[in-house]
This record gives structure tokens, C-alpha cells and sequence, in this order.
């Protein structure tokens, strides 16, 4: 079957763009390709900086015939309906359309409609300059003469030249008839900028990335990082250095080349006495270049630096290039730390009452008086000593008015750590002004230190609490305060510390919603159910006031306690018949409270009234079971609260295997229904099993 080739050559892409410009000219053209019933076997994209390519193979020569039955008015309907159903059915008369009868609706009028598949070639060169021309670059402009028209092609950069066959691998493939701004589509591509820029004729996909290859230009990104990476790390090896992974700069980097050619570099020793990060962040940022560690695992004054170009002096000028600025850069970040070093942390506090954190929210200098005062409160709920949470919660965010953090922002807290250790702060109190920030992501280490966890908890609490307070709320997938992230880096601080915390005390009601959401959304990442969330939320208090198996619902590591539980009492026999029990005894009492009410139903069952053997093993088991749960729970020790449930199964099968419910004796019969409840009860008093998803386990 044949196959698409689709090259679109032009000026530098951005690096930050070729991926999703990839993956969305794929997505557009075989979404167009489906539209018109076409179907392929496979589709990829490729991106380097010059060039966007689409290989799809397996594609048919021509649509499929295409046979349609168009139903029409009633025989004798108005002539202004009989000429609307000629005209969309494309009928000149009504004598080449049928009459068919409905029982029903009597006689009415079809049109058969046949239309033969056109080619797919032709309909290639239909799809094709319209995605072009409405590709969805994030920024693109206009150039040349043609730039004066509005309605000419807009791309990333200038547009140079299409390639476009398509056909068959046993065959020459054709050349897709089309143009746009006066590029005519072909069969010509070009090799690397400056190793090999002539124009290359090909005909498919595999001479196509084969001429590439031998031009200079791997097409695959994919394959330029795995180069970029293997030639670093052999490269970094050889020196006796180990190289600092970065997947960030190497993906930006694999998009900056088409060639990589992998150098080495160094600058003065003196420099590493600047943090490791600020040099990494110096010569990332500037150079797009990676950095070193020795042997013993420190910061090497050696960096490592892709380029585009196979240089006859073997990248010698490149390297004294790179050399020269990053010592620069270098120079300039020296400067800044050591000038940030003579002034205090707390001689900063000032210039953050003339940084705005939020209109309605006032200055960073007002935030952290109420961070202050609220890490306080923390540090007596988590073990850390309150002088030195507010002391850490005072300085914490003093560096973002520090040169280092002005100039790279992405050190913030980092910076303020050295800060504070270098002005003979606390060990504790300089971990707090990094670590409050943390985590920022699923995969970021949590604070584990008390005064780390005091303040970090009380920054993201006042973040939440008063964009609440505000009503910004997320709002469907819009989130720009980032509260999701703020309520999940919680979470795991509480959950990951095993920290016994009420969220009750600490946010509104409408907050804690928005907390028991992102439980789930956790949860359910590490495999938990959202049902069984629900049920473990949902234990319901006995009649009995201050009864231990009501436990908090607002302590998030007793939640998931009781939820790791839940799931493994429901894997077990006793755990899914015990559940199909308590549906049973659910349903049965659904039905009889609609007749008598539910109050019939809420008064202990008479033990006199117990005549069979079945009644009573079961009224004892029950009593049982409240007892124990009662104790595990208060004891927190939900497993055991769940093998005492299961103690249940097999009273309350012999009940219902042996026992009538729906006696014909009334006073029996609501003996036994309240029996039932109380069952209901004691289950529900450990968790809401009726939260529980059928089909599950």
C-alpha cells in the first residue's frame, strides 16, 4: 500500500516548539486522512531545527465507493419540501428517486446515492495546504514580498521548501500536486546548514532519512539525545569525570542541532567556590551547556558543550568560545554572590513590603508575618521548636530580593540556604528557607526536618487559605496560583511524614473539600480506589455519642490507613461475601423502609422476639463486632477492625441461608429487618460499604 513522505524546511524552529509542532502535524493530517475514510497502518513525525517530517504508511490509493439511502418527505408532501430533498440529495426529478412504504407513515421518497472514492493522491493535495496554511504555531510571522498580503502563509520562521510523495515502496512515488505562496511541493530536501547544503532528491521515507544521515542530519530527536548523552557520558569518563544528567537541557539541546558533536571545556578553579548551583544554572542557562562532578562527587571545572559542526581544528575555536563566556558569566555570578553575602537576611525584610504578592493579598513582607505567626502554631503540631519555625519562616523568603535570585530566579530558597549558613544561622532555620518550597512536584523530596515541615506547611496553608479567602479557586483545568500543587505538596509532607494533623484546624470547610479531591487524585496515582476513599470517608457515627470508631475524618494518614485496609480485607473471601451480605441487608432494608419508615428501623431489635438459632448467633456476632471495632479503631488499628468484620460473614450467611425475613408474624418481621440495620450499622460504623463499587475485586 502506499505510503506519505511530508518535509517542511524552513529557518530554526525553536527548540521549545518542535516536539508539539511534531505531534500536531501528525494529529492534523491523519485526523484529515480518517475524516475522509482513509485509514493507515502506522504514522510518525520527526523534528530537527530546520524541518518537520510525517512519515504514514499503509494508506490506500483511493477512497472507498461510497453507497448512501437518503430518506425523504411523504408521497404528496408540499413541492417546497419535495425540491429541498431533490436539491441536498442531488437529484434533478423526482423519477430517479424511489418509493418505499412504511406501515406507519405510509409512502415517502428515497434517494440512492452513490459516489465514487476519489484518489487519494488528490485528496492529499486538498488536506495538505490547508493545514499548512492554518498551522497552530504558538508565535509565527509573515516574510518576503508576500508579507504584505494578510492573507499570506504565517510559519515559525520563513518557509523554504515542500516535500511531499506519495506511493507505493514498489514504485517511483508521485510528487503531491500542490503550492502554497508560490513554494511548489517536490521531491527535494537539504542536508545539514553547513557540512552538506545541497539539495537532495529522494523518493520515500527510507532513502529519504538514509540521504539525511549521509548529509549530516539525524532526523530522529530521539536518536540525537541518545548521541548527545552517550558521547557526553564516554567523553566525561574519559576525563575521570562523571557527567551531571540534565534531561531538561538535553532535550532543549538535542533541539538546537542536527549534528551533534560532543566537546569539552573548562574554566578557572577559583570559580567553584560559588555553590555548585549557581555555576550549573550559570552555564545551563547561558551556554546550554552541562557540567561535571570528580571523582569524589564534587563539582568539576570542566563542562561539556554540543555542537552543530564537524570544525577542521576539532572544535578548538568553539571551545575557547564557550571558554570565554562562561567565564564571563561566571564572573558576573561571583560578583553577585559575593555582594549578597555582606548583607544579612534580615536586613533585606524590608524590601519585600515593596514587592506585591497579590493585590488583595498585600506585600511578600505582609505574607510572611502571617507565615511567621502560622509556623508557629505548626511547630507545636509537628515537634519543631516555635522560636526557631518563626525565625526560619521570617528569613525564608528574604533572598528573592537577593542579586543571585534576580538573576536566576530558579535558586530561590536554594540561595537563601547558603545565605543563612553563612551569616551562622541554625542548621535547622537554613534548611527551612530551601526545603519550605517543597515539594514542588510529584517527584520532588519532601521536607523532613520539624522546622522544615513547619514552615513549609505553613507557606502553602497561608497560599490556599487566602487565594481562598479571595474566592481565585481553580477553576476546571485553570489553576495559575498553582493551589492544586500547594493542597498536594501538603499531602504528601503529612501523609510521607506520618504526621497526625487535623485539616479542620487549620482550613475552612469549603478548603477542605478541595483537600479531600486532591486525597483522591493522590491516592488513586499510588493504585488506591476512589471508592474505597469514599467508604473510608464515609464511617458513620454510632447513636452512641463520643463512640471511638468515629474517628477523624479530617486526618489524612488515618484515611489512607483505613483505606490500605479496606482494600486488603475486599481481596480476601470473607471480605467480598461479607459485602455481598451487607448489599443484600441493604436492599432488603431499602425496600421495607420505603413502606414502614425509616424510624421503624432505627430501635434495637428485642431479644425475645429472637426465635430461631440463626437470629441469635447472628444479634451475638453483631454485639461482638461493635465491641472489637470499637477498640481497634480507637486503637487506629484498622486491619484489626476488618478481621474482626470478618467474623460477621458466616453469621450472616447461616441468617440468610436458614431465616425468613419477611415473616408473615409483623412483629417477626420487623424484629428481624431491625436486626438487619443494627448489621448495617456496625459495618457502617467502620466504613461506608455501600460507597463500594460493584464489580470491584
Amino acid at each position: 500500500m502506499p505510503d506519505l513522505l511530508l518535509e517542511l524546511f524552513s529557518e530554526e524552529i525553536p527548540a521549545r516548539m518542535q516536539r508539539q509542532a511534531a505531534d500536531d502535524l501528525k494529529r492534523l493530517v491523519t485526523d484529515a486522512l480518517v475524516e475522509k475514510g482513509l485509514t493507515y497502518e502506522g504514522a510518525c513525525a520527526y523534528a530537527t531545527p530546520r524541518r518537520l517530517s510525517l512519515q504514514i504508511v499503509g494508506l490506500p490509493s483511493r477512497q472507498a465507493d461510497m453507497r448512501e439511502e437518503r430518506k425523504g418527505p411523504r408521497v404528496g408532501a408540499p413541492e417546497a419540501a419535495i425540491q429541498g430533498f431533490l436539491k441536498s440529495a442531488g437529484l434533478a426529478s423526482l423519477d430517479q428517486a424511489t418509493i418505499e412504504k412504511d406501515p406507519k407513515k405510509g409512502e415517502f421518497y428515497v434517494a440512492v446515492i452513490e459516489r465514487q472514492g476519489s484518489n487519494t493522491l488528490d485528496l492529499l493535495a486538498q488536506i495538505l495546504p490547508l493545514i499548512i496554511k492554518s498551522f497552530p504555531w504558538p508565535k509565527s510571522m509573515r516574510w518576503g514580498a508576500a508579507s504584505a498580503n494578510p492573507d499570506a502563509l504565517r510559519w515559525v520562521r520563513p518557509l523554504h521548501s515542500i516535500l511531499a510523495t506519495f506511493g507505493p515502496e514498489t514504485e517511483t512515488p508521485e510528487i503531491i500536486p500542490f503550492s502554497i505562496d508560490h513554494i511548489q511541493a517536490g521531491a527535494t530536501t537539504y542536508g545539514h546548514r553547513f557540512l552538506a547544503p545541497a539539495a537532495i532528491s529522494v523518493k520515500r521515507f527510507e532513502d529519504y532519512a538514509l540521504a539525511l544521515q549521509r548529509a549530516k542530519v539525524v532526523l530522529d530527536p530521539a536518536r540525537r539525545r541518545d548521541i548527545i548523552l552517550h558521547d557526553a557520558k564516554d567523553l566525561a569518563f574519559a576525563k575521570g569525570l562523571e557527567l551531571i544528567e540534565d534531561p531538561a537541557l538535553l532535550d532543549e539541546v538535542a533541539g538546537l542541532v542536527e549534528w551533534p558533536i560532543t566537546l569539552m571545556g573548562k574554566f578557572d578553579k577559583n570559580f567553584l567556590s560559588i555553590p555548585p548551583e549557581v555555576i550549573r544554572a550559570t552555564i545551563r542557562v547561558n551556554q546550554k551547556c552541562f557540567v561535571l562532578r570528580d571523582a569524589q562527587g564534587e563539582m568539576a571545572n570542566n563542562f561539556i558543550l554540543i555542537s552543530n559542526i564537524e570544525a577542521s581544528d576539532g572544535g578548538a575555536a568553539i571551545i575557547a568560545g564557550n571558554e570565554r563566556v562562561i567565564a564571563a558569566r561566571l564572573s558576573d555570578a561571583k560578583f553577585f554572590y559575593e555582594t549578597d553575602l555582606k548583607i544579612k537576611l534580615e536586613e533585606r525584610l524590608p524590601k519585600l513590603n515593596q514587592i506585591v504578592f497579590h493585590e488583595k493579598l498585600g506585600t511578600q513582607g505582609e505574607r510572611i508575618q502571617r507565615i511567621s505567626s502560622l509556623a508557629e502554631k505548626m511547630a507545636s503540631l509537628v515537634g519543631a521548636d516555635p522560636k526557631k519555625a518563626h525565625r526560619a519562616a521570617l528569613l525564608c523568603k528574604a533572598d528573592l530580593v537577593s542579586e543571585m535570585v534576580g538573576e536566576f530566579p530558579e535558586l530561590q530558597g536554594l540561595m537563601g540556604r547558603y545565605y543563612a549558613q553563612a551569616q551562622g544561622e541554625d542548621s535547622a532555620v537554613a534548611a527551612a528557607c530551601e526545603d519550605h518550597y517543597k515539594p514542588q512536584g510529584p517527584n520532588d523530596r519532601i521536607p523532613k526536618d520539624p522546622i522544615s515541615i513547619a514552615v513549609a506547611l505553613a507557606d502553602k496553608l497561608d497560599t490556599l487559605n487566602g487565594f481562598w479567602a479571595i474566592d481565585e479557586k481553580p477553576t476546571g483545568s485553570k489553576d495559575p496560583y498553582a493551589l492544586r500543587r500547594a493542597a498536594l505538596g501538603i499531602i504528601r509532607i503529612i501523609l510521607e511524614n506520618e504526621l497526625r494533623l487535623s485539616l479542620h484546624s487549620l482550613t475552612n470547610d469549603s478548603l477542605f473539600e478541595f483537600f479531600i479531591d486532591r486525597l483522591k487524585v493522590y491516592l488513586r496515582d499510588k493504585g488506591a480506589r476512589y471508592d474505597l476513599i469514599d467508604a473510608a470517608l464515609g464511617a458513620a457515627a454510632d447513636h452512641k455519642e463520643g463512640d471511638p470508631r468515629q474517628i477523624s475524618q479530617d486526618d489524612l494518614l488515618s484515611i489512607t490507613q483505613k483505606v490500605d485496609a479496606l482494600d486488603k480485607f475486599l481481596t480476601t473471601d470473607d471480605g467480598q461475601n461479607l459485602l455481598a451480605g451487607y448489599r443484600r441487608a441493604c436492599n432488603i432494608l431499602k425496600i421495607e423502609e420505603k413502606k414502614d419508615g425509616v424510624e421503624v428501623f432505627a430501635i434495637h431489635h428485642a431479644p425475645n422476639l429472637r426465635i430461631e438459632q440463626q437470629e441469635h448467633k447472628l444479634a451475638a456476632a453483631i454485639a461482638r463486632a461493635r465491641e472489637e471495632t470499637s477498640e481497634k479503631i480507637s486503637k487506629e488499628d484498622f486491619s484489626g477492625a476488618m478481621r474482626s468484620l470478618a467474623k460477621l460473614r458466616e453469621p450472616v450467611d447461616h441468617f440468610f441461608d436458614g431465616v425468613t425475613v419477611n415473616a408473615d408474624d409483623v412483629n417477626l418481621r420487623i424484629n428481624r429487618l431491625r436486626l438487619l440495620a443494627e448489621l448495617r450499622q456496625a459495618m457502617s460504623g467502620v466504613a461506608d460499604f455501600s460507597k463500594i463499587a460493584a464489580g470491584e475485586h
